[in-house]
């Protein structure tokens, strides 16, 4: 049986008419081993929804396997917790990369991951300018995702992300984890072979270097967002050619990098 992705709780909540017990949507937190081979490669804590797309979209943009027909089978144990996969065609640095693992930016620390020095030299440059967006389209695609964020709604707890291209809104995922939300994008398109050609990216938290170079995986052009990029984000976006816009509200947004394609 799937846990659920929300539970409810009694609180007492506090207004200036008084306060009152009522009854509150939490989001869940599950915590998700990913087993290869019978080994365990780590441990992430995410929202227990699209878990297959969930592992394959991590293993693909870590590196770990190339593609996902390099997985020959994959189970879901949902009682322990567990993903089983099994592949012979591992990245031959993979015994080496579970000695390097290290404590990313995501939200609370919640998942421990490869990254390396030299994965910008290693992700491709984005060079082609497929995608032109107006300044009216940033505002109208980032309200949409918001206004189709049900579980943001109901539990403040969650992050937003959706994949489009010209014709609209492709796919949204949501996660306690910001970098768990890409990925399951990532693993769907993967498994359903979806095309990524002219995409770009809505994302509701900060871009990060990690999450940037998950959306230079997919191939992205642009990534917007309600929230602020960081210094490295910026610096890896101008090297790899991604347009970088931030803090879209209140009627006003911020391009960082790559402004030919807005406008």
């Amino acid at each position: 049986m799937e846990p659920s992705i929300t539970t409810t709780r009694s609180i007492v909540r506090y207004s200036l008419e008084g306060a009152k017990e009522v009854e509150d949507t939490i989001a869940s937190e599950y915590a998700l081993t990913i087993k290869i081979n019978g080994s365990e490669l780590m441990t992430m804590v995410c929202t227990p929804d699209y878990i297959e797309d969930l592992a394959v979209g991590y293993l693909v943009s870590e590196g770990i396997i190339k593609r996902y027909s390099d997985i020959k089978n994959m189970r879901v144990d949902h009682k322990q917790g567990f993903i089983h996969i099994n592949s012979d065609r591992l990245n031959p640095l993979y015994a080496k990369l579970q000695q390097k693992r290290y404590l990313t930016s995501c939200c609370g620390g919640s998942r421990q991951g490869f990254v390396f020095a030299q994965d910008a030299l290693n992700t491709q440059k984005i060079k082609k300018q497929s995608v032109q967006l107006k300044p009216e389209d940033c505002f109208f695609y980032m309200n949409q995702l918001q206004n189709s964020a049900d579980i943001f709604k109901q539990t403040g707890g969650v992050h937003n992300t959706a994949l489009c291209n010209e014709d609209g809104m492709m796919l949204s995922r949501m996660d306690i984890g910001r970098h768990n939300a890409l990925d399951k994008i990532y693993g769907y398109c993967l498994r359903h072979e979806l095309s990524l050609e002219g995409t770009f990216l809505l994302f509701s938290g900060r871009i990060s270097s990690e999450i940037l170079l998950k959306a230079a995986r997919i191939g992205c052009e642009i990534v917007l967002s309600k929230s602020a990029p960081t210094e490295r984000a910026i610096e890896l976006a101008e090297e790899l050619g991604i347009t970088t816009v931030g803090f879209i509200r209140n009627q006003s947004f911020n391009v960082y990098t790559w402004p030919e394609r807005i406008g």
